[in-house]
């Protein structure tokens, strides 16, 4: 079994041991590697200038996803190859098409987003056929360019693929594919230094012992929320547990009766079954951070994370989720209800973890929607965040699920309103008769991102478009 972390960089078989498994692959690329194409900007996984491309094997298959380097801790590189600004040509070869069209479209004015950019418009390169404009602002949205040059980038963005050739790293993916299966690891790794530890086990079996061996460990799946403790709140985080490797969890399926989404699916992996059945919810999906983000961050993560204002859970809620949980060799299904207990607290037990979330599919007669408000429609937070699922009959209500986020300690239905409204015809008198109820059911905070008062107002708007929409 290799020791330490095992990764590709440039093509080379690179092997760090003895490090600070709390360390992000910005400050290793930056501080130890001196490659700093990678920039530093916001240190929380928002602006985009750190981006970097990791490629790996999936299915037999090499793809490749931007990352933020500033939040991904370096364990995560393990078997896997890492592509950076300063991979994309040597001396004597031609630029990468991208960056040969950010050049002729003058996509670069002071210079410090720019490498960024060029590492999420590589990943979309070598991954996707031409894309639409709508593809490009999508992946593009987890860059910011303060001195305000967003046209000639998109521009350059439709340029590299005009100038035909496909993709440039395609030559060498057989020899890829080759190295990083020479580098796969069988067992679990472990890294130690600085006082911590990490653990990253391959299977389900390994990662419930190790959690029933290490009962304090820190969960950690993609890292956008564990990231910012290390990163913003300058946490020590000690032992820590890494479901990132174990494919078994890595899997978002569809089955005759549910969707089902393992613990260590990220929310890209999750999309590609969301989007059939559910478009309300992978259209929401689309808004939860950058594309960066939606390749590490999980879904599975969002609900452990049990904050009040995450953007999934009242979707989850209204169309009936339910979560397997597991400790040891134990499993239980718990509705998704009865998971949120109190402001950060969850049903989770001492060395218990959220082996997968199961979604049921829509019945007939199923009405849903899933609304977020926020100051901005990309990478914000939600000030509320509704999600309504209601089954006709005949015209009236058979059946309704109300759910919100932002409107109390935690994501929360709104019983009594759901109560209110069976029976009644969907109309919206209907629903213009219920509002007092549901006013009665939440006491929303003020804070920096909305007054009690319109978080009032929000959520009786959207349950109102809600009804007319599902007309």
């Amino acid at each position: 079994m290799p020791a330490g972390i095992r990764f590709l960089l440039d093509g080379k078989v690179r092997e760090l041991d003895g490090i600070d498994p709390t360390w992000t692959v910005l400050d290793w690329l930056r501080g130890e590697e001196r490659r700093c194409g990678s920039k530093e900007g916001c240190r929380e996984g928002d602006c985009g200038a750190c981006t970097v491309v990791l490629a790996e094997l999936h299915r037999g298959e090499l793809r490749y996803r931007a990352v933020n380097a500033c939040i991904l801790f370096v364990p995560a590189l393990d078997g896997k190859a890492l592509l950076t600004v300063e991979s994309l040509s040597s001396p004597g070869e031609a630029l990468h098409p991208v960056q040969a069209a950010m050049v002729e479209c003058h996509a670069s004015q002071c210079g410090f987003c720019t490498p960024g950019f060029v590492m999420s418009l590589l990943a979309l390169y070598e991954s996707e056929p031409a894309p639409s404009r709508e593809r490009v602002n999508e992946v593009l949205a987890g860059n910011l360019c303060r001195c305000t040059g967003y046209r000639p980038i998109v521009e350059a963005a439709g340029r590299a693929f005009e100038r035909g050739g496909g993709p440039r790293l395609a030559a060498h993916q057989a020899a890829l594919a080759a190295q990083l299966f020479a580098i796969a690891r069988t067992g679990t790794l472990v890294v130690e230094g600085a006082g911590r530890r990490l653990f990253a086990p391959r299977t389900a079996d390994a990662l419930a012992d190790l959690l029933l061996e290490h009962p304090e460990a820190h969960i950690l799946a993609g890292g956008t929320d564990v990231g910012l403790q290390v990163t913003k709140q300058h946490r020590e985080l000690h032992t820590l547990v890494s479901l990132g490797a174990v494919e078994e969890l890595s899997e978002a399926v569809r089955t005759r009766t549910h969707v089902e989404i393992g613990a260590a699916a990220t929310y890209t992996d999750a999309l590609a079954v969301l989007s059939g059945p559910f478009p309300s919810l992978a259209a929401l999906v689309r808004r939860i951070g950058s594309q960066q983000i939606r390749n590490t961050g999980t879904l599975v993560g969002n609900v452990a994370n049990a904050s009040p204002i995450g953007d999934t859970m009242p979707a989850l809620l209204a169309l009936g989720a339910s979560a397997v949980l597991r400790r040891g060799a134990d499993r239980r299904e718990i509705p998704l209800d009865d998971f949120f207990l109190a402001y950060r607290s969850t049903a989770l037990q001492r060395s218990e973890f959220i082996e997968r979330i199961r979604l049921p599919l829509p019945r007939p007669g199923l009405r849903f929607a899933t609304y977020k408000v926020s100051k901005r429609r990309d990478q914000d937070i939600s000030a509320v965040c509704g999600a309504f699922a209601v089954t006709l009959e005949r015209g009236r209500v058979r059946e309704a699920r109300l759910a919100f986020g932002g409107m109390a300690a935690t994501p929360r239905r709104a019983v009594a309103c759901e109560a209110a409204l069976l029976g009644k015809p969907w109309t919206e008198e209907t629903v213009a008769s219920v509002l007092p109820v549901l006013d009665g059911e939440f006491q929303p905070l003020s804070d920096m991102r909305a007054s009690a008062a319109y978080r009032t107002l929000v959520a009786r708007n959207l349950l109102r478009r809600f009804q007319a929409e599902a007309t």
